[in-house]
């Protein structure tokens, strides 16, 4: 049976490895792990040099990156929001996550919030690759918590009939929504 442990790296494109890394150090504070680069893919044994670059995203987690200089431009899936995709990472607690907010717009990033998640405070802002990120911190009760565990199998079979947002966990998002009723 597999037993999943943790998630060892995430993996994304790049315009510019140097410039990844660099706006990653400076912004996120992340540590560059490695840089892997060859001619050829590994797996597929295709002629197809990359750079490959890992940073270190906290507690063992790693968030990669590849520039393909012979590829295509990079871009992004026109069909999809831009705020779907994103990568999320989490800071300890409120003060924390203004902190970083503050220190993010001294460096120059425009960010989004805090958005009042119900049981997370996030802010948003992106990476010079166009990538969206989050910074969020976690502050559901153990009981919020079981409460979303336990009415998720009937959200999901509700949403799969309906695909319409079914209303079980609609309390996560009422502080943020009340200026617009």
């Amino acid at each position: 049976m597999i037993k999943i442990q943790q998630i060892h790296h995430v993996a994304y494109r790049c315009r510019d490895a140097k410039e990844t890394v660099e706006w990653y150090q400076d912004k996120l504070n992340m540590e560059f792990l490695v840089a892997i680069a060859e001619d050829r893919v590994p797996s597929t044994k295709a002629p197809d040099p990359y750079m490959h670059l890992f940073l270190d995203a906290g507690n063992g987690n790693i968030l990669a990156f590849f520039e393909l200089p012979n590829s295509p431009e990079m871009g992004r899936d026109p069909n999809t929001p831009e705020w779907v995709q994103h990568i999320a990472f989490r800071v300890a607690d409120e003060a924390a996550l203004l902190e970083a907010k503050e220190e993010l717009e001294r460096k120059g990033v425009e960010v989004v919030g805090p958005t009042e998640h119900g049981i997370i405070g996030s802010i948003y802002f992106f990476d010079p690759n166009g990538h969206r990120l989050e910074l969020t911190y976690v502050k559901g009760t153990p009981e919020q918590m079981q409460q979303l565990k336990a009415v998720a199998p009937a959200m999901i079979e509700e949403w799969s009939k309906t695909k319409r947002a079914p209303k079980h966990a609609a309390w996560l998002h009422e502080e943020e929504f009340k200026a617009l009723d």
